[in-house]
């Protein structure tokens, strides 16, 4: 029987199939659109949110799940005695890990939390593995220090098309070097140490060409590529034909181009993308 058992929160990005077969459990926050609360979970797409946020009459508001919500899953999951390992999204969008880490204290299960810089696909590179691990009869202790070693060599990249979003949430505080008054700029910024750093900025499709050509330089620079990942918000052209490329460069990598949440894309808007790797 596995004796170890992973819970990631719903700004963990990965595919469903994934997910499923590796027994993968998530928590999942909440937005609110126009007063009415929804669910971030498989009923709630990631396009039918884009479309529910383009007509919504002001941005939508996100939560992080109750308190309640974790032990209720930590309870049932350790009732078996099983060990879990709860791995969560970066506290530069979200206070889910502190509620998980209260959670902790009240369940009657034993609870390892882990807090990460990461989020999307980022953070998935790391659930994955434990779950994996989990289900090759890993220990706790074993898991616990593969994660942190995979979060340690995980890098992200997120792409807006304009600021609004992150000003009018709240999150442009975190944007060190920009100006929130410059909105319709495009940005790449790399998340780092709970901030977003800016690596390039500049009008027009060709601000994304130029940073991809340096994404690719870094990834060249890498003696083993573990994975990489690609996640939109909306519009995604531009990403099929930058895929397209990364593919050229590790064929015989499976690199996933996944809508992101509704949690990320309220926070990024339409047009956005992220593009994370993982290497050792």
């Amino acid at each position: 029987m596995q004796k170890l058992k992973i819970v990631t929160d719903s700004s963990c990005t990965m595919e469903k199939s994934v997910r499923d077969e590796l027994g993968i459990s998530v928590v999942p926050l909440s937005v609110m659109i126009d007063g009415t609360l929804y669910t971030d979970d498989d009923q709630l797409s990631g396009e039918q949110f884009m479309d529910m946020m383009g007509k919504a009459k002001e941005l939508p508001k996100t939560s992080q799940p109750p308190i309640g919500e974790f032990v209720a899953l930590y309870d049932e999951l350790g009732a078996d005695g099983s060990e879990i390992l709860s791995i969560h999204m970066t506290r530069a969008l979200s206070g889910t890990v502190d509620a998980a880490h209260q959670a902790s204290q009240l369940t009657k299960s034993k609870v390892t939390v882990v807090e990460t810089d990461m989020t999307d696909q980022g953070l998935s590179f790391a659930v994955i593995r434990a779950a994996q691990m989990a289900q090759e009869g890993y220990s706790l202790d074993e898991t616990y220090a593969t994660v942190q070693d995979v979060l340690k060599h995980t890098k992200l990249y997120i792409g807006v098309s304009n600021l609004e979003n992150l000003v009018k949430g709240g999150r442009i505080s975190r944007v060190t070097g920009l100006l929130s008054s410059f909105l319709s700029i495009r940005v790449v910024m790399e998340l780092k140490d709970s901030e977003l750093l800016p690596t390039v900025k500049g009008r027009g499709p060709k601000t994304y060409t130029k940073w991809f050509k340096q994404f690719k330089e870094e990834l060249n620079g890498l003696d083993n590529v573990k994975q990489i990942g690609i996640s939109y918000a909306g519009e995604h052209a531009q990403m099929l034909e930058f895929k397209a490329e990364l593919e050229t460069m590790f064929p015989d990598m499976h690199i996933p181009i996944l809508h992101t949440t509704p949690i990320i894309a309220t926070h990024t808007g339409n047009g956005a993308f992220a593009m994370m790797y993982y290497s050792e």
